[in-house]
């Protein structure tokens, strides 16, 4: 079990997510720093814990309103032995190319993705293995529903991403991770969405969810240094 944090980027700063509503997102404001600026709270996060991975979501790129590819370079040649998985709305080979740097894996959107051949076309075009996010909004999967189909074409990693319970405070979505999990004996799948506190982590492990991906608990302080330390090292 792993703890992924999550660094969403939007106009310049880190956001605050909240239900997959990206009209609403505002600057981050957390007990870790006083600052939303993006490399800032990526120190602040890693001051915090030393953690292996980093999950990046351009937002702006994933609507086509502009990209953070600066910042999140600055970050990749800042922490060079910081794994990113970065999703920036890819949906082009080209895309994909603008990030090859050795410690970013792409991450494939569903929400992004219209067909099996251009998810297939994406996943050869990274010279690293991409990961699959499946995201759902209102309970159904965004983008093409021949992933749910196709399971054996995942990859190793498999994020389950719930919108309607990032930064809800409601818990994870164990019934759908569940059931995702049921599709595939090979893909590692990650929960992304509704994590709270350490309760919830233990409820994910238990059911042999292999990490999560966290915001809100790390910024207001819900999930502490300690907690975090017992569940990782």
């Amino acid at each position: 079990m792993i703890i992924i944090p999550v660094l969403d980027l939007m106009n310049g700063e880190v956001v605050h997510a909240k239900h997959g509503n990206r009209h609403e997102y505002l600057p981050i404001k957390s007990v870790l720093t006083d600052t939303s600026e993006p490399l800032a709270v990526v120190q602040a996060l890693l001051a915090l814990y030393a953690f292996k991975q980093l999950y990046i979501a351009d937002i702006n790129a994933i609507q086509k309103t502009g990209d953070h590819k600066n910042a999140i370079l600055k970050i990749s040649n800042s922490f060079p032995n910081l794994e990113i998985w970065l999703d920036a709305g890819f949906d082009k080979e080209a895309s994909i190319t603008n990030y090859q740097s050795r410690n970013i894996k792409p991450v494939l959107g569903s929400e992004c993705l219209t067909s099996i051949a251009q998810y297939q076309a994406l996943s050869t075009a990274s010279k690293r293995r991409a990961i699959l996010s499946l995201d759902y909004k209102d309970d159904h999967l965004q983008g093409t529903q021949d992933l749910l189909s196709n399971t054996s074409l995942w990859p190793n990693d498999v994020i389950v991403m719930t919108l309607n319970k990032v930064g809800s405070n409601a818990g994870p979505d164990l019934a759908k991770l569940a059931s995702i999990k049921m599709r595939t004996k090979h893909s590692k799948i990650y929960a992304a969405g509704g994590v709270r506190n350490i309760a919830d982590l233990e409820a994910l492990k238990a059911s042999n969810i292999s990490g999560a991906l966290v915001a809100s608990a790390l910024h207001n302080g819900t999930l502490s240094q300690q907690q975090i330390k017992l569940m990782l090292d």
